[in-house]
Parts: C-alpha cells; structure tokens; sequence
C-alpha cells in the first residue's frame, strides 16, 4: 500500500477495482492535523477524473499493471487493432479509450500497451516520433526569425504547429506528450541523396 507521502504524480493506483494514475498531487501541512494531499486522478480505462483528498494515515493501494510490447495495425469506426509483439495474438481497444494518441498512430508503430487485470486498457506513445509533412503553407518572407509558427498537416492528419521554414514534403519529430513541434528530422529520404551526400563530401575534402 501507498502511504500518503508515496503518492505521486505519475503513480498508479487502484480504486474501486479500476487503474488510476495520479495526474496532479498538491501536498498540504496542517499543523497538528497531519498532512493532506489533494489529487486529481485519470482512469487509464476510460478517462474519467476523479478529484481524491488523503489525509494523515489514508493509505492507496497500488495498481497491478504491465506493460508489453505491441504493432498499431489499422482502425475502423469503432476500434485501433493491434498484434502483441511476442505471442502474435490480435486484440482491439475502443477509439475513446485511446483518446488524443490516435492521431499519432501510423501502420506499423510499436507502442508499449499496459495490461491491467491481463486485459489491454491503454497505450503509451514514443516520446518522439517521425511524421511527413503533406500539407503546409508558403512560409511568409520575412517571418523566418522569431516563435513565428504555422500550422501545417501530417500523413495521419493531424494539424501541428510548425516554424515558418517547414515545407511540405519535410519529415518532423513531434513530442507525442505535448503535441508540439520537437525538430526536423534530416536523415536522407532517399538512397539517391545519400550518394549526393557523400559525392558533394568527396568532393569538399579533394579541393585544392
């Protein structure tokens, strides 16, 4: 069991026979009182937020989970299906289970999947992941320097705000926490740049 100075932001517990985790903990000293921590709480089932206050020996019981490794396949109307990385076996969850992550999701994307109770509940995102720009607007002459962003579309359609200089076309890094533009992905879209690259390297390096 957690005791009240244990419970943390980011811990998971189990409430009424469900997960939790602890999105916002503010610990309060009362003087003689003892201590109370007001928290908020989301239900990694199906988002609900319950708002908890613990004080002096209350104590929450932690939430048996486990996390494994599993492949994003596709999505219906209804469902995000997936196949556990190591048995093969297929199972679906309900797209408002997965809330704002589903915009994130591209065929063939392993996400860490957490069990609860041995059933499937939620996902977690790489923190990072690398998505291509099919739609962005002329940046604006002039408008280059400075937090001066535009929003520009992804291959999943999601709508992201990006610096001025990002074109379509361009692969990007977004923190799937935040949902913010991380940086520009510059590795070689082709095997033909490559031999660009290291053409216009030889060439640097045997100038007189």
């Amino acid at each position: 069991m957690y005791a009240i100075n244990e419970i943390k932001l980011g811990k998971l517990i189990q409430i009424a026979g469900e997960p939790y985790v602890v999105v916002k903990a503010d610990h309060h000293k009362m003087g003689r009182g003892g201590a109370v921590l007001k928290t908020k709480l989301k239900n990694v089932i199906n988002g609900n937020v319950l708002e908890k206050t613990f004080q002096g020996n209350d104590k929450a019981e932690p939430a048996a989970t486990e996390k494994r490794k599993a492949n994003y396949m596709y999505k219906d109307d209804n469902n995000a299906y997936f196949m556990d990385n190591e048995s093969y076996e297929q199972f679906d969850l309900p797209i408002e289970q997965l809330e704002d992550k589903l915009i994130y999701l591209k065929d063939g994307t392993d996400v860490d999947v957490m069990y609860f109770q041995n059933n499937p509940v939620a996902i977690d995102l790489p923190i990072k992941m690398t998505f291509k720009v099919i739609s962005a607007p002329p940046g604006v002459k002039g408008n280059s320097a400075g937090n001066v962003t535009k929003a520009v579309t992804i291959e999943t359609g999601a709508e992201i705000n990006v610096p001025m200089f990002v074109n379509e076309g361009d692969m990007i890094k977004i923190n799937t926490d935040t949902g913010e533009y991380s940086e520009m992905n510059w590795a070689p879209k082709s095997r033909h740049e490559i031999v660009c690259f290291f053409c216009v390297l030889k060439i640097y390096i045997l100038k007189p």
